[in-house]
């Protein structure tokens, strides 16, 4: 059974992970996001980790009153894992996300609907050169 020390160091790392994702999607989403639609994509975004916080805390609570933190912690990690699924599934079938291995790195493409986007410019040019 963990004790308090490795608890508290658990905390240290969950905490910096989740401030080090929170500001990474926060800019991704500023700047993959057209100026115009910003403030209601940030809006939308806002909306919904603030908002959710009301529905998902009780349920949590019932879980780690009912059946012990262990188990909370392990719905709240379910959670996360079934939101990843779900916005892979949606990429994958509505922005035809696909994943390919080129030179050692791991490339993702997604259908951004006729727009070229500064990745696949980049390509467009590395093949150019290749071809000269």
């Amino acid at each position: 059974m963990p004790n308090a020390w490795l608890f508290g160091i658990a905390l240290v790392i969950v905490g910096a992970s989740a401030l080090t994702f929170t500001n990474s999607t926060n800019s991704l989403m500023q700047l993959s996001t057209e100026p115009v639609m910003r403030g209601r994509v940030m809006a939308i975004r806002l909306a919904i980790a603030v908002g959710c916080t009301p529905i998902g805390a009780p349920i949590v609570g019932w879980v780690a009153d009912r059946f012990g933190p262990r188990w909370a912690l392990g719905i709240g990690a379910a959670s996360g894992f079934a939101a990843a699924i779900i916005g892979i599934h949606y990429l994958v079938k509505y922005r035809h996300l696909s994943v390919r291995i080129d030179a050692g790195r791991l490339c993702f493409s997604i259908d951004h609907g006729g727009r070229t986007t500064d990745s696949q410019r980049s390509d467009r040019r590395a093949k150019e050169q290749e071809a000269t």
